[in-house]
């Protein structure tokens, strides 16, 4: 079993952005009750993944890859809009790798940097542009963020 270990964190400042170059990400959920199912297309390439229930900053994930196409039509057929739509920039910094999302659409104005660890109490040290921990606020996880837009906070 994939176990996702993950803190986010919000992102201050621009000292970031020259550091990647975005992807553009388009992603929407399958409504389920017991866990999470996205759908997402990265660029050219489709992505189904299922996560469990969060405890902590821990979760079980799964994820594999899709042809496009099927990605394309499940966005457009199974999942409850709005979609997530937003720039992915991979950063790595002191051995870590660091997503920024930079949202788009009801969520522009939101930027988020996430970090996977291997351990729940693994120490990681914080680039200057990294602000708030909101890694136990659900309102930032990306699901909540279709349903509950950061615009409407």
């Amino acid at each position: 079993m994939g176990i996702e270990i993950e803190r986010k964190f919000l992102v201050i400042g621009d000292q970031w952005r020259n550091l990647a170059l975005g992807v553009l990400y388009r992603q929407g959920y399958i409504p389920t009750l017991e866990s999470t199912v996205r759908i997402r297309i990265a660029a050219d390439r489709g992505f189904i993944t299922i996560k469990g229930r969060t405890q902590g900053i821990s979760r079980s994930e799964f994820e594999y890859e899709i042809p496009l196409n099927e990605a394309a039509q499940m966005l457009d057929t199974l999942c409850k809009p709005p979609l997530i739509e937003k720039y992915r920039h991979k950063i790595e910094l002191n051995g870590m790798l660091w997503e920024v999302d930079e949202f788009l659409g009801q969520n522009q104005g939101l930027t988020i940097a996430e970090v996977e660890l291997q351990s729940a109490d693994q120490s990681i040290e914080l680039p200057e542009w990294i602000g708030e921990d909101v890694s136990h606020d659900p309102r930032y996880y990306n699901s909540n963020l279709a349903q509950h837009p950061f615009s409407t906070w």
